[in-house]
């Protein structure tokens, strides 16, 4: 992935049509009509070897024979020509194409040849196999859609080129403008990841919209969704979502599992908003067009004013109908709030919210109503709503909430959002007309506009828990997991001809990750299966179960293979013998290696629960869990999340299932103890880190209650093609955090500090470390005056995404408190990177400052990076003579900020990490 040309791409000073025609109704000529009717300022070239000139003008022979390089090629020739135009406009000094072209479908010569010539030259690609792209804002229409977009704020990339001709539609009729419309066609080069990092910076698109049908890279993906989202609304229509399931699965999360919930877990993740249909994308695009995010806390408390009683019924029901309040819910009116309605509406009124108004309510009342709730502190946004009557102008109604609305907002960083519902198609009309014009979001019907807050909700929702602040755990801490013991139970599996370990082996790779399980033995035969239990007995175990172990019996109560609650070691041989006849009856063709005999835990409060990863052919590992036993499948109660997971994350995992009101406590059955399966899913997650050849995982049942969890059974296939693979496992579609990158760091005293990648759970850290920065140096740090530096802040420079950006901490040995901390953050071109550095103001001068960039340093060659740069103030002299100790060079000076830049390509200066 990279934004390579891409700006350039997206902003050309000149356009070429490579295979322009004067024939009616062909590719060329639509195309090159297309571009001269949009109003783009730029020269729009022809080139077709058997024109002289093309609808009036000029149409050169070759890219080569052009006056000027052409920023932007628009390719509409034959499939077999494409790499050799594209080779050809490589030597004129071309660097972005747009392949219109069908025919060169994905591991065809023509195609491999294109990419072969593009890639010789630099040139970046949309398409093959595309509509096009519109830059609405340029007057640039480079594609053959019926028409082009109006100029706006919104940013539309679809895989599907029929699509977009109804989005462009659409937005003619709705009054909704766009600043890109990009078809991606068949992405032999860019992808939708690499027009996510080029619209997360671009500051004419105010949201991204996207119309997907699948994911390639889904690393790169996330990766860039997750960084986008930050900044601007991210909305994902993704089609194809009751797809056969995509392969045969021999274990329950296997086949629980699908990858539909997980590009649902992988939006939720990335902070995208996920919706379903096409005409959600629409009013979605309409309310985030309009409005401003929520602010930060209680967002969803709505308050409803209406001149209907009705539809202020119907739209507090389509609140209370969405699912875990995802669309908000009523706010509850202040009594000041209450008081000031009195005064001004009829005695009559409803008194509660929905606020009715009364029927015969002109501009007047709506007015007074409006001022009132917006002024409450207890509501976030208010829905206005109208009913057509013959007693008031509806339109009337439309203005004074207008008004209300710009009067609220004056002086105001983030106004409460407005949004309204006006029914009745004909008589609404001039009355959404009004609304519209006044960037107020405007629907037809109560659900619709309980729908359209529904978004900033889930806007505002997706925010907070991109920036939550998980709690420390002890996961990167030695002492409580054993990968060598894990491994060495999975290569006794590779070593007997199996890819699925047997139930003992499977429970030593989840005590080795910290996951209790019960004591387990296994034994060949009958007559060692007695001598297990006695062998249990002699460690207190009282009672027993045993379960036929066989490589070929992925559930082992389908065929009588589970024998439970036995008392001593003689009922275990006879069970043993008893369940070998009855499980080769059912199952003859299994090979059965012998038995398990393990301790029979009596847990009556206990919930059975299901935990387990799965290996998804898009997303890779993913960690499940729901409600388990024996009819696990039939229930279907489960979740779905992509690792590394913390806390806050599993804990919304397991709210998303209904066995988590259960496990909250009901009746006489107390609760279960959340925070121990919140660990076992964490771990699970590490797991997949640690052991890439793990592909399937099921622990089930896992009993859970009040006194914590253990694993009953587990089940683990491995691949055994990815037994060398590499740690961390590389087909995880988040990077998880960089364990191999901790160690330490030498000061001019000699002493050994340790140094590690930062983690989210730093924040409390982060916040003590800038208290004791004094404010000069936090001036010299980030460019301005600041007494301490805000949460929000302190939750962007800790939550970071490993894979385009590190920041490394110095670790007081004696207390744990951060001594200073530095930061490289990666161009999504990742060939450069800008570094930052900052010192407790107290440890200055004992060489921590250097010992903290060499190690900086050496990440970014590790990483490939070609240089290091930052800005430096030129006052800052410690850093500036810092910088060139360490060979950066003085590239520039103005307004007072030095540019100072490390080329990488050289040798490696030496390096004081452990």
């Amino acid at each position: 992935m990279t934004v390579r040309h891409l700006d350039v791409m997206m902003n050309p000073r000149a356009v070429a049509v490579i295979g322009a025609t004067g024939r009616e109704g062909a590719l060329g000529r639509i195309v090159l009509e297309r571009l001269r009717a949009g109003g783009f300022d730029g020269p729009v070239r022809a080139v077709n070897p058997k024109y002289d000139r093309l609808l009036d003008a000029p149409c050169f022979r070759t890219p080569d024979a052009l006056p000027e390089v052409p920023d932007l090629a628009v390719i509409v020739t034959p499939a077999r020509a494409v790499a050799r135009v594209i080779d050809a406009l490589g030597r004129r000094g071309g660097r972005a194409a747009i392949v219109i072209s069908a025919g060169l479908s994905r591991g065809s010569d023509a195609a491999a040849a294109m990419l072969d010539a593009a890639k010789r030259h630099g040139i970046r690609l949309i398409g093959p196999n595309c509509i096009g792209m519109q830059r609405p804002t340029l007057g640039l229409d480079a594609s053959f859609a019926h028409r082009l977009a109006p100029p706006g704020r919104l940013a539309f990339l679809s895989q599907s080129g029929a699509i977009v001709g109804s989005v462009v539609d659409w937005a003619h009729a709705h009054g909704v403008g766009f600043s890109h419309v990009v078809s991606m066609g068949d992405q032999a080069d860019v992808g939708v990841g690499d027009l996510l990092d080029l619209l997360a910076t671009d500051t004419e698109s105010r949201a991204i919209l996207m119309y997907l049908e699948g994911i390639e890279d889904a690393p790169g993906f996330m990766s860039a969704a997750r960084a986008a989202a930050r900044v601007k609304p991210v909305i994902a229509l993704k089609a194809g979502r009751h797809a056969e399931g995509a392969r045969a699965a021999t274990s329950h999360t296997g086949a629980l599992a699908g990858t539909d919930a997980l590009f649902d877990a992988a939006f939720e993740r990335a902070g995208c908003l996920r919706i379903r249909y096409l005409e959600e994308m629409f009013d979605a695009a309409e309310v985030l067009d309009h409005l401003r995010p929520l602010q930060s806390g209680a967002h969803d408390r709505v308050a409803i004013v209406t001149n209907g009683g009705g539809a202020g019924v119907l739209a507090a029901d389509a609140l209370s109908d969405t699912p875990s309040g995802g669309a908000g819910r009523l706010a509850t009116l202040a009594p000041e709030t209450v008081a000031t309605l009195d005064a001004v509406l009829p005695a009559h009124w409803s008194r509660a919210n929905p606020i009715d108004v009364i029927g015969d309510a002109g501009p007047e009342r709506y007015s007074a109503a409006m001022e009132a709730v917006l002024a409450d502190p207890g509501v976030d946004a208010v829905l206005a709503m109208n009913c057509p009557t013959a007693l008031a102008s509806g339109e009337g109604a439309a203005q004074a909430v207008v008004e209300a609305w710009r009067q609220h907002r004056k002086g105001r960083l983030r106004p409460k959002p407005v949004l309204a519902c006006w029914l009745g198609e004909d008589a609404a009309a001039p009355s959404l007309a009004v609304l519209e014009d006044a960037g107020i979001a405007a629907f037809n019907t109560p659900a619709e506009g309980v729908q359209g807050f529904g978004y900033l909700v889930r806007r505002a929702k997706l925010l907070e828990r991109l920036a939550r602040v998980p709690p420390s755990r002890p996961e990167h801490e030695n002492g409580r997991t054993d990968w060598p013991a894990a491994r060495a139970a999975i290569d006794a599996a590779v070593g007997r001809g199996s890819r699925i370990l047997n139930e003992a082996e499977a429970k030593t790779v989840l005590a080795a990750a910290g996951i209790p399980t019960v004591r387990t033995r296994t034994a060949a035969d009958a007559a060692e299966a007695e001598q297990a239990a006695l062998a249990l007995s002699a460690e207190g175990v009282e009672r027993f179960a045993v379960k036929i172990l066989s490589d070929d019996l992925p559930h082992k109560s389908d065929v009588g293979g589970v024998t439970l609650d036995l008392d001593d070691a003689q009922a275990v041989g006879l069970a043993a013998r008893t369940m070998m006849h009855r499980v080769c009856a059912a199952a003859p063709a299994a090979r059965i290696t012998g038995f398990t005999v393990q301790e029979m835990v009596r847990k009556p409060d206990a919930h059975e629960l299901i935990c387990g990863i799965s290996d998804d052919p898009v997303f890779g590992p993913a960690i499940l869990f729901g409600r388990g036993g024996t009819a696990v499948e039939v229930v279907n109660d489960k979740a779905l999340g992509l690792p590394p997971l913390n806390a806050p994350l599993a804990r919304d995992l397991i709210d998303q299932t209904r066995i988590a009101r259960l496990m909250a406590g009901y009746r006489d059955v107390p609760a279960a103890n959340i925070d121990a399966v919140i660990d076992v899913l964490i771990r699970l997650g590490e797991i997949a880190r640690a052991l890439p050849m793990i592909v399937e995982l099921d622990i089930n049942p896992l009993l859970a209650d009040r006194g914590g969890v253990v694993a009953l059974d587990a089940r683990i296939v491995i691949a055994r093609g990815l037994m060398d693979s590499p740690v961390p496992n590389q087909r995880l579609a988040i990077r998880p955090y960089p364990v191999e990158l901790e160690g330490t760091i030498a000061l001019r005293d000699g002493r050994a500090v340790p140094c590690r990648p930062i983690r989210p759970d730093d924040a409390p850290l982060y916040e003590a470390f800038f208290a004791a920065v004094a404010p000069a140096d936090l001036r010299l740090r980030f460019f301005s005056t600041m007494r301490r530096v805000p949460r929000e802040m302190i939750a962007t420079l800790t939550q970071i995404d490993y894979a385009r950006a590190m920041a490394f901490v110095a670790l007081d040995p004696a207390d744990g408190r951060i001594m200073g901390t530095c930061r490289l953050v990666i161009d999504a071109d990742g060939e450069s990177g800008e570094y930052g550095i900052q010192i407790r103001s107290d440890l200055k001068g004992q060489g921590l400052g250097r010992a903290l960039m060499e190690r900086l340093i050496r990440h970014g060659r590790d990483a490939g990076l070609a240089e290091i740069w930052g800005d430096v103030l030129s006052e800052n002299d410690g850093m500036l003579a810092l910088a060139r100790k360490l060979g950066f060079g003085r590239e520039s000076e103005m307004d007072g900020v030095v540019h100072m830049r490390l080329a990488l390509s050289g040798a490696a200066p030496a390096v004081s990490t452990g």
